[in-house]
């Protein structure tokens, strides 16, 4: 009786796995089950500008949320053009506000000051031309020629120096043309956009993470010279997850987008997750790298993105996982 123990205990396990798998396979006849992986979207992840790396933050394993920032260049000289750049701007924003503003009062009331004086001394020089030239013509000989000579060329010195004085009064009470503000106006707008375009420089010079995700890789250390084509960070992408998952041609037409379907992981099978079919591929692949199916790999199988909502964050990228789809779900 004994040795017959064993061999009945064996037995019965044999036949509760048997029903158990007859069960199993009778419980949903319409359900499809696939097998993938959690799949991955890699960034290589680089500078948008040329330089050296004085900082890295992060290393493989880590996980990074958008915004951070997880990389630095040596930015020093970009700092030094900044600040004599936003010095030009100031400087020329000071020439446009003083030609818009027109001349001082002060220095139109110099310039009229300059005009009572050039035209005193005019009339001064006109009245000894006059009394130069009657003594000339007297014929008493109490004026030379050259006397008469010089009272002539000093009035007319007096005269020009009048003309001058007056028009550069008539220059100041008119202000500034249109034009020479105008030209002002295209130099600071020309050095705020040299300063606008070294700022952001600065600003790229920090290596900031697009969007949630895993260090796979550091491929470059503090020191290393980069330019925009050396990523600096290879990194995978944590959301959105999907399982990629191959569909025999015989079984297409049972699944559509949007479909319902239910993931699970060996390691937690007790807890599936929700998904939804987001992508069938419209070409059938032929012996695929990666084909995950119960079938043999020469079969004709069609590419399938499965979207998972993960809140919890139990699934990681690259695990396998099993795929249960509903012909009567909707």
């Amino acid at each position: 009786m004994k040795r017959l123990l064993p061999i009945l205990v064996i037995a019965l396990l044999a036949a509760g796995g048997w029903f158990w798998w007859h069960q199993r396979e009778l419980a949903a006849p319409g359900d499809l089950q696939l097998y993938g992986n959690i799949d991955v979207r890699q960034v290589a992840l680089a500078f948008n500008g040329s330089g050296r790396i004085t900082e890295l933050s992060a290393v493989e394993g880590d996980a990074v949320h958008a915004g951070d920032v997880i990389a630095r260049l040596d930015l020093r000289s970009l700092e030094l053009q900044a600040k004599a750049q936003a010095a030009l701007v100031e400087a020329q924003r000071q020439t446009l506000l003083q030609l818009r503003g027109g001349p001082r009062p002060e220095e139109i009331s110099q310039a009229r000051a300059v005009l009572a004086s050039a035209e005193a001394s005019a009339v001064a020089a006109e009245a000894e031309y006059d009394r130069v030239a009657r003594l000339a013509t007297s014929g008493s000989g109490a004026a030379s020629q050259q006397s008469l000579e010089q009272a002539t060329a000093d009035a007319g010195k007096a005269k020009a120096q009048v003309d001058q004085a007056s028009a550069a009064l008539d220059l100041l009470l008119a202000g500034t043309r249109a034009e020479t503000i105008a030209a002002a106006e295209a130099q600071l707008l020309a050095a705020e956009a040299q300063l606008d375009l070294l700022r952001y420089q600065i600003d790229q010079g920090a290596l900031r993470v697009p969007a949630d995700a895993v260090v796979r890789s550091r491929l470059r250390e503090p020191g290393d010279m980069v330019t925009p084509a050396s990523p600096v960070y290879a990194l995978a992408l944590t959301l959105p997850k999907w399982v990629r998952v191959y569909v025999r041609e015989a079984d297409l037409g049972r699944i559509r987008p949007g479909m319902a379907a239910s993931v699970v992981s060996d390691s937690q099978p007790d807890k599936p997750l929700a998904g939804k079919i987001g992508y069938i591929s419209s070409i059938a692949e032929f012996t695929p790298k990666a084909v995950q199916t119960e079938e043999l790999r020469t079969s004709l199988v069609y590419e399938v993105h499965v979207m998972i909502e993960d809140p919890t964050d139990l699934l990681r990228l690259g695990q396998p996982v099993t795929v249960r789809l509903s012909a009567t779900t909707p």
